[in-house]
């Protein structure tokens, strides 16, 4: 599927050197093109609906990718719910996230992280109101995804730190849960070591406003290297974990007009000119879906 073209705000780095435009040069490398644009958050932003935006950022290092750039959805709680759907509450049918799209009126779904040999069970906590994936909590991956708070005392969404927040106390105060590995720390700090391997990634952030980012890359990085652009990017990131890597990792997004289908891949056996990979059927998936009015209202009050 072709790629939506963002309001012909973003160009590649060949494109910008031949045109003869000044380029700012960083880890991020990007451009608006018309110089009458600042660069204000609607030159950084697509808005696609109200509290609904797309973002895509090039990469600033070489890629053989055929779209090398990072993909965000930003999503506002106040006008979008989250949702957690899993193959082991519903028939056990992996899908495709256009599939589970499809399937329950989402706007758009991304993996909601890795899973265990047995192709369902989450690799740490992940509970959806009274349905329990996998009831334990690993030690290992020290951040979870917390959304359909049970009061309005704390926020709609969090990613809480298992290093910094108290979460026995966070715990009962959110009916799903999804746990995985800490890419962000508190401290706004890169905990991931340096490594060599690289794929795709797919990620989920918050902001420093509270609004959710939905994060796909399918140029290849290692986890650290992808957090260090990730904190560079203009996107105020204030936590993020990440959810998958490689040919599993796949984002889908439809509304407004603009649609578009990732999906990752790893360095090992990539050529190319190779014909792009085709969404993997995933047991989890993290959805949004736009509110109804009357919930808004009711929020509002």
């Amino acid at each position: 599927m072709k790629s939506i073209v963002l309001a012909g705000i973003f160009m590649r780095k060949a494109d910008v050197s031949r045109a003869g435009i000044p380029v700012l040069v960083g880890l991020l490398t990007w451009v608006v093109l018309s110089p009458a644009v600042s660069l204000s958050e609607e030159a950084i932003w697509k808005r696609i609906d109200e509290g609904l935006f797309i973002g895509e950022f090039a990469s600033p290092q070489s890629s053989r990718m055929t779209d090398p750039k990072v993909v965000v959805v930003k999503v506002d709680p106040e006008f979008y719910s989250f949702k957690l759907l899993c193959a082991s509450e519903y028939d056990r049918e992996r899908m495709a996230p256009k599939k589970w799209c499809e399937k329950f009126k989402l706007t758009a779904a991304i993996n909601a992280g890795m899973y265990q040999e047995d192709g369902f069970t989450n690799v740490g906590l992940m509970k959806n109101f009274n349905h329990l994936n996998n009831p334990r909590l690993n030690n290992s991956y020290k951040a979870v995804l917390a959304f359909n708070p049970v009061d309005s005392d704390v926020p709609e969404i969090q990613i809480i730190d298992l290093r910094c927040q108290d979460f026995r106390k966070l715990r009962p105060k959110y009916q799903t849960l999804v746990q995985n590995i800490r890419m962000i720390s508190c401290r706004q700090e890169n905990v991931w070591a340096r490594q060599d391997r690289t794929s795709s990634m797919a990620v989920f952030g918050l902001d420093k406003t509270g609004k959710a980012l939905l994060v796909f890359s399918e140029a290849l990085y290692s986890g650290h290297d992808f957090i260090n652009l990730l904190l560079s990017l203009p996107l105020s990131i204030f936590s993020a974990l990440y959810l998958e890597g490689g040919p599993e990792a796949s984002l889908f997004f439809s509304r407004g007009g603009a649609e578009f289908e990732r999906v990752g891949i790893y360095e090992t056996g990539f050529q190319e000119g190779s014909a792009r990979s085709v969404a993997r059927p995933v047991p989890n998936v993290i959805g949004i879906a736009k509110k109804r009015p009357s919930r808004l209202q009711s929020d509002k009050e």
